[in-house]
């Protein structure tokens, strides 16, 4: 029964950060600049793609190694963004409140590596 509550939310955080991430890059897709750039790629762009994969492979069952490549990546990047905007560094894209969604990535991939790590565990 826990199991299925952990896969339960792990699918939750998933739409949850799919759904957001999907409508950051769709805006910096329309009006360009919105996200801070890695190279010349949209961090908003790789951060949904690090939504993308990892929940594939999650839902056809294709292993840990390509969930966890992509959501600790992702989690890397929202970890500097996080880091940096904390001390004034970066500046991360921020909600019409002001709050800055590189926090929320960073609570979405952080769950996402804890609740896989935990699914895989014996739990009584």
């Amino acid at each position: 029964m826990k199991k299925k509550m952990i896969n339960y939310g792990i699918y939750a955080v998933f739409v949850f950060g799919i759904l957001g991430a999907g409508n950051l890059a769709y805006t910096e897709f329309l009006h360009e600049g919105t996200c801070p750039k890695l190279g010349v790629i949209p961090a908003c762009y790789i951060i949904f793609g690090c939504l993308i994969i990892p929940f594939v492979a999650h839902v056809f069952n294709r292993g840990n190694a390509v969930y966890f490549l992509f959501t600790s990546f992702a989690l890397a990047i929202a970890t500097y963004a996080t880091i940096g905007q904390l001390f004034g560094k970066v500046q991360c894209p921020k909600m019409e409140s002001g709050f800055p969604m590189c926090y929320i990535s960073f609570g979405i991939f952080f769950s996402l590596v804890v609740l896989k790590f935990l699914q895989g565990r014996k739990i009584k």
